[in-house]
């Protein structure tokens, strides 16, 4: 009867050990004179149990800013083993509240791709200089909509990082030529039918990868417009972006493939 009892203490030490327990931090962390505030978010048993830096991934939010959506993601992605790091483009405290205030902030950005890489990189920075519990080696980038843009435009920065996942993002370049500094694996989760990426971008999107024979990757969704990863984007496609869950659970899987491809299991 002891050795019953003892086995099923032990097994429920066990079993309390091995499930997540994931931990929120925010952050404030800079871009030259501006104050940015993202969130780092991991599994405190994965990683204070087993005692060993893990791969990181830096989240870039959509054209809304930090909020519920990326949040909910940096937790799937630390649920799968990952430091997940959510970067702050817009600025501590700028939170859009309507399309036009996010179009507004977006469109800073859009329009000046230095600044957007200074930012994307400041989020890379930190998470270098300040968690012991990543391996410098393993970190990648993945962003939705107008986070989608960013992560290409981090790997054109020369960014030395494993990877970028992008989820309906933009797709256009300034310059064609950036390509030569791009030192990673792309991979481009498109909705097929997404009327804010013309036919046009799209392929030469691929032109300026070819350019530089780019370890690339372009994954179209059938039915699929922008946000499709977004349950709050609606269902009605003929406004141009709603959620597909076909498409958001693929593009999922797809991103955790790559990722097993380029840290390894």
């Amino acid at each position: 009867m002891k050795n019953v009892i003892y086995y099923l203490l032990t097994l429920f030490i066990l079993t309390s050990i091995m499930q997540a327990e994931i931990q929120t931090e925010k952050i404030e962390y800079n871009d030259g004179s501006a104050t940015l505030e993202g969130y780092v978010v991991w599994d405190y048993n994965q990683f204070d149990l087993a005692q060993k830096a893990r791969p990181a991934v830096i989240l870039i939010h959509d054209w809304m800013g930090v909020g519920e959506f990326t949040l909910d993601r940096a937790k799937m992605i630390a649920e799968l083993g990952y430091v997940a790091f959510v970067a702050d483009i817009y600025g501590k405290g700028i939170r859009p509240s309507n399309g036009k205030e996010a179009g507004e902030q977006a469109g800073k950005y859009k329009g000046n791709i230095k600044l957007y890489r200074s930012r994307v990189n400041a989020a890379l920075e930190w998470i270098n200089n300040n968690r012991v519990d990543v391996d410098k080696n393993k970190i990648a980038a993945i962003g939705f909509c107008f986070g989608g843009t960013g992560v290409l435009e981090l790997a054109r920065s020369g960014a030395d990082i494993k990877g970028v996942v992008s989820f309906h993002g933009g797709l256009a370049y300034t310059d064609i030529n950036d390509a030569k500094n791009i030192h990673c694996k792309v991979l481009v989760l498109h909705g097929a039918d997404d009327p804010f990426v013309k036919d046009e971008e799209v392929v030469n999107f691929e032109k300026e990868m070819k350019s530089q024979k780019i370890d690339y990757q372009l994954v179209k969704y059938s039915n699929a417009v922008h946000a499709f990863s977004n349950p709050k984007a609606g269902n009605d496609n003929s406004k141009g972006a709603a959620y597909n869950e076909i498409a958001d659970k693929r593009s999922w899987l797809a991103m955790k493939n790559f990722f097993t491809e380029i840290f390894g299991e």
